[in-house]
């Protein structure tokens, strides 16, 4: 090349950049980071849809599966947002943002269904398993061009943000590895039953509280206990910052159990994107303090119904699987109570684990039957499916026979039955003393009959009592029934 031709080069160039300062051609025109090519949009919905521009610009949205073109005009601040009404499951098709002489296009959008995964590790565990051959042959089958996968990455912040740091993937063995494997189990049941388009959002932290999900306005509310921490939050942001990533160095003492923190951070930025329901697999952090989460959970389930207004969408939930809990001042038995009580809170499901824990292991490795049983509530209670026993069996009421106790439940399916023909184990007996002892337990239909030589008048029942207890009482689909007890016995710590 000549050292004519390298000059031209460089005033070419020169003068590009001269022109893109002069002009202002910086891009301003953004999409929030939930909108990408591959992504979901929940089907036959207005579908909120925002981002950024110039200040007072127009912003222009036009999807490949209508004629019609929607409008909206950016704040002082830039922010734009408007609804786009979404088609019937397909795709794909193509979402094109305008603004002045900017445009963004978003290809490969599928219209379908779409649930936000969230909660503590077992639902942050990912398909890469508990070994290389955990979840193999799964992960091999996992082509799957119709499922999404959305990952959120992980952010503690002291104040609601609007942004987070998301993306998009198809699912194939390989993108599969690092989502959520009760996630991707609850998705691919959906998908095997409903063939749609299913989108999958996973926003969670291993060791995460359930205090650190809920906003700051709801907590300092009505949980006055959480308010000398939320107190410190504008001190620790005036020295150390507002955010911090996962990974990043944080202050001392600020972690993921902390009030509102991921909330703010991995909540707030989701709303209000369009979505059907949520799955929810958290309360191992809050074993210590039960009584707490009977109203921490059912006010969290609200708070976020409360940000979306889009009225009261599924939420369902795993209980916490049997575990030796150590240094615990109760049993852990009054924190799946306090779980089973959230289902007084309309449209939730509880998802039961007593027979798939491991008692030396708070993450057990059974995950495909949670995603699959929450998947059934989903079918059963969202999607119409019929003839779905959707719940194993949930204490109702009992009754005091002499020396006996009967037990009715709920959900009994095709009846009561033991997991492996055996007799039924972890139940205990006690009269008015309070004092527990092992009981004899027979099903006599579709009722539970205790006894014990040791207890003349009976006055309750505890079953699944302890911490570890794997029990195996059920409905004769497979589905585990919950621990629970008779009794309304004050808790002593």
């Amino acid at each position: 090349m000549s050292t004519r031709q390298k000059l031209s080069i460089v005033i070419i160039l020169f003068v590009s950049v001269l022109t893109s300062v002069v002009l202002g051609n910086e891009k301003s025109l953004e999409l929030a980071s939930l909108f990408t090519s591959d992504m979901v949009l929940q089907q036959q919905t207005d579908a909120a849809i925002w981002g950024k521009a110039e200040p007072a610009q127009s912003v222009s949205i036009s999807a490949s599966w209508s004629k019609k073109v929607y409008q909206a005009v950016a704040d002082s601040d830039g922010h734009w947002k408007t609804t786009v009404r979404t088609p019937k499951a397909g795709g794909p098709f193509k979402l094109t943002v305008t603004s002045g002489k900017e445009t963004i296009e978003l290809k490969n959008v599928l219209s379908g269904e779409v649930w936000i995964c969230s909660g503590q590790s077992n639902m942050q565990w990912k398909m890469r398993g508990f070994g290389l051959d955990h979840f193999k042959e799964d992960v091999e089958k996992a082509n799957y061009p119709n499922i999404r996968l959305c990952q959120v990455n992980q952010a503690m912040a002291l104040e609601s943000q609007d942004r987070i740091k998301s993306k998009w993937s198809v699912c194939n063995p390989n993108t599969v590895l690092s989502f959520s494997a009760v996630g991707y189990f609850f998705g691919s049941r959906l998908y095997d039953e409903l063939n749609v388009p299913i989108g999958l959002i996973s926003t969670n932290w291993g060791g995460s509280s359930a205090e650190a999900w809920v906003s700051q306005e709801v907590l300092s509310k009505d949980f006055p206990e959480f308010n000398e921490r939320l107190q410190q939050y504008p001190k620790i942001i005036q020295e150390t910052g507002l955010v911090y990533p996962s990974g990043k160095k944080s202050p001392k003492g600020m972690n993921q159990r902390n009030p509102s923190v991921l909330y703010n951070g991995m909540i707030h930025p989701l709303v209000p994107f369009a979505f059907r329901g949520v799955i929810w697999y958290q309360g191992e952090s809050n074993v210590k303090k039960p009584v707490q989460y009977r109203t921490l959970f059912p006010a969290m389930i609200q708070d976020w119904r409360n940000r979306w207004a889009i009225g009261e969408f599924p939420f369902y939930f795993v209980q916490i699987a049997p575990f030796k809990y150590n240094n615990i001042p109760v049993s852990v038995a009054f924190l799946r109570e306090a779980q089973m009580m959230a289902l007084s809170v309309p449209n939730t499901g509880m998802v039961v684990t007593m027979d798939i824990g491991q008692v030396d292991k708070i993450h057990p490795k059974k995950k495909k039957p949670v995603g699959e049983r929450l998947a059934l509530l989903a079918l059963a209670k969202d999607y119409g499916k019929t003839g779905l026993v959707y719940s194993g069996p949930l204490y109702k009421s009992h009754q005091i026979e002499g020396r006996t106790i009967r037990l009715t439940f709920d959900h009994v399916g095709g009846g009561l039955a033991t997991l492996e023909g055996k007799a039924l184990t972890h139940f205990t007996i006690a009269g008015k003393d309070k004092n527990f002892v092992e009981a004899k337990a027979v099903i006599d239909g579709n009722t539970v009959v205790v006894s014990s030589e040791q207890i003349a008048k009976p006055a309750a029942v505890r079953f699944g009592w302890g911490n570890a207890d794997m029990t195996n009482l059920a409905n004769k689909e497979g589905l585990p029934a919950s621990s629970f007890r008779t009794d309304n016995w004050p808790i002593h710590f």
